[in-house]
């Protein structure tokens, strides 16, 4: 077996009345566990907020996008870089794309799902016939397939992919080949204690109206739950090796992936709610054997304590860690964590538990910084 090295991610948050993510009744996600209801933030609606957190880090060219309108952004490309005017542009596109053998969508010029690719490679595109669009441009249809079709496209979307694809991976259903498989998976983030589902009535008042003009202008209701959160990633530094090809681009995307999963948060109803809060703990483990996502922690639900959920929910998660080594014998590569327990000094049992199970806590560019010099290393030796 080729060596593996899995960085596991875990995050306790504290989030007020909120909706961040809300199902088909417009109401916060759920989920049952150990139980009971618990409030829900699914993999999907973090690994975007963790892309958009992502994306400011890095310039445009560098990332990807996930789209269904590639034909119409390969179409603006031609245009700006070869002069063609829009229909010149648009064959060329779609003669570039037909060998790829993307399903159509339902709208014209749609493809049937959303198509995630580096801008750079939609460059790298452009370039195959840069120098002779004019010509081809000028060229009847069947002529200007016959001139495209052994373009190596399709090799220009499965090699130099940015960090998000590295990261996040990409599905083709109907075209493997264009497959990336993820570095990263992403645990639905969920409360550490059950959760009931509320109910804000609001009304908006018509600035506009006259004395005479009793009632509301507008009235609705927007269903919240509040909920201290476990939320865990898993990052395959080996699996990112194989989709970059480079050590270091290797460690950049690892790092910049806990740096941004630990400080993004869905924007659902945020204008409503103001939900933004930093996690309370963050722990990166690192381990050569398998990914340990610690939620069965939190099967037993936590219950109101005078010291506060957050506090118990980070004692439960240290234990956890703790007995999982210990029963297991699998003891980690490397364990780091921050957390704000000890500002208060009634959380020093708190502190000195979250100690033991992970080690002396740090500042969280420090624990980045380890990370990083952690993960060097670990590349280092394997290539010598």
């Amino acid at each position: 077996m080729e060596p593996r090295l899995y960085i596991d991610v875990h995050i306790l948050q504290t989030v007020p009345p909120a909706n961040l993510n809300r199902d088909d009744h417009g109401n916060p996600k759920e989920a049952y566990f150990g139980g009971v209801r618990r409030s829900r933030v699914s993999s999907q609606a973090w690994k975007r907020a963790t892309r958009k957190r992502f994306a400011e880090h890095l310039p445009e060219q560098d990332l990807a996008t996930r789209t269904k309108k590639i034909a119409a952004k390969l179409t603006e490309r031609l245009q700006q870089r070869c002069g063609l005017d829009e229909d010149q542009a648009s064959r060329i596109a779609a003669a570039l794309l037909a060998p790829l053998g993307i399903s159509a969508g339902k709208k014209a010029g749609d493809t049937a799902y959303l198509f995630f690719y580096g801008r750079r490679q939609l460059e790298d595109v452009v370039d195959l016939i840069a120098d002779r669009a004019t010509e081809l441009a000028a060229l009847p249809d069947t002529d200007l397939e016959a001139q495209i079709k052994d373009l190596p496209v399709q090799e220009k979307f499965s090699t130099g992919h940015p960090l998000d694809v590295a990261l996040f991976g990409r599905m083709v259903a109907d075209i493997p080949s264009l497959n990336v498989d993820a570095a990263t998976q992403v645990a639905h983030a969920l409360s550490t204690h059950a959760t009931e589902l509320e109910f804000d009535y609001y009304t908006a008042v018509d600035d506009e109206n006259t004395r005479e003009e009793t009632g509301a202008g507008m009235i609705g209701n927007i269903g919240f739950n509040s909920a201290t959160l476990y939320r865990y990633a898993t990052v395959g530094l080996h699996q990112l090796m194989d989709n970059l090809s480079d050590a270091a681009a290797a460690v950049d995307a690892a790092d910049l992936f806990v740096e941004s999963f630990a400080r993004s948060i869905p924007t659902g109803y945020e204008n409503s709610f103001a939900h933004r809060t930093l996690p309370s703990f963050v722990a990166v483990v690192l381990r050569a054997d398998q990914p340990v996502n610690l939620v069965s922690a939190f099967e037993t639900p936590i219950t109101t304590t005078t010291a506060g959920i957050a506090t118990a929910s980070a004692q439960r998660l240290a234990r956890e860690h703790t007995a999982a080594i210990r029963m297991w014998g699998d003891t980690p590569l490397y364990t780091a964590q921050c957390h704000s327990f000890d500002a208060d000094r009634d959380d020093t049992a708190t502190a000195a538990v979250l100690k033991e199970a992970f080690g002396e806590p740090l500042t969280f560019t420090d624990l980045r910084n380890g990370l990083r010099a952690q993960l060097t290393t670990a590349l280092q030796q394997e290539r010598a």
